[in-house]
């Protein structure tokens, strides 16, 4: 008799997988002219001032810290922390679907994450479905940030999972590399590619039967079941 085989395990990253996440739907607002839009990400609120953040940097301090060194955008600079929220518009659904599909299987998902502290818990408030993960790796907590491959080690060691049967997926193609390097499976996540037919490539039992390409509508004729799912997936609980 053979053995049964075991389902791989998924592991999302969260921004821009699962919340759509983008900064300059805030400052379009606060700086219209675009060069100076440019300007100001390039050399003010920058990727690498961010991701300290990230990274477990207080956004209280990483504010003070560019105030200090930018006067003159001050404004700005507060904005990224107080009206943040504004840079993430909603969720991505069909991947959030997917995930409350898995979840309704009965399947165990997880998460690697980098995200702030505080946004992090605002977001636990504003997105509940986020509580659903049966573990999360959130870079802030653990003062670790993809790609460090320490970070994918974490998760497989607090939760007792092996690398070659976890798939990981986000949308940074450094982080699909690293997940890789320590022995992952991994999905590099650009819309509109359709994640239920990867997963169903990579031996995701609750996909097994799923066209190699397809995704569902999201449009009037979208399946009233799969869409009370995600309602009720996404409602506060």
């Amino acid at each position: 008799m053979m053995p049964t085989q075991t389902s791989p395990t998924v592991v999302f990253d969260v921004g821009n997988v699962l919340l759509r996440w983008d900064p300059r739907l805030l400052y379009r607002e606060l700086i219209p002219d675009p060069a100076k839009l440019d300007w100001f990400m390039q050399n003010v609120c920058t990727a690498a001032w961010n991701i300290e953040q990230d990274r477990g940097r207080s956004w209280e301090e990483a504010v003070a810290l560019l105030v200090a060194s930018h006067p003159e955008w001050t404004r700005e600079i507060k904005a990224f922390d107080e009206r943040w929220h504004e840079t993430v518009p909603g969720v991505i659904e069909d991947n959030v679907a997917l995930l409350a599909e898995l979840k309704a299987k009965g399947e165990k998902v997880y998460a690697i994450t980098n995200f702030s502290r505080e946004k992090w818990a605002e977001c636990l408030i504003r997105f509940p479905f986020l509580q659903s993960f049966d573990g999360a790796i959130v870079s802030a907590h653990e003062g670790l940030i993809k790609p460090d491959v320490a970070i994918y080690h974490t998760l497989l060691e607090r939760y007792a999972l092996s690398a070659p049967d976890c798939i990981f997926i986000d949308d940074s193609h450094k982080n699909v590399e690293a997940a890789r390097a320590v022995g992952m499976k991994a999905v590099h996540f650009v819309e509109p590619l359709d994640l239920r037919a990867e997963l169903r490539g990579l031996g995701v039992a609750a996909y097994a039967s799923w066209p190699a390409s397809s995704r569902p509508s999201r449009d009037g004729d979208a399946a009233p079941a799969g869409d009370a799912l995600l309602q009720a997936f996404l409602s506060p609980r």
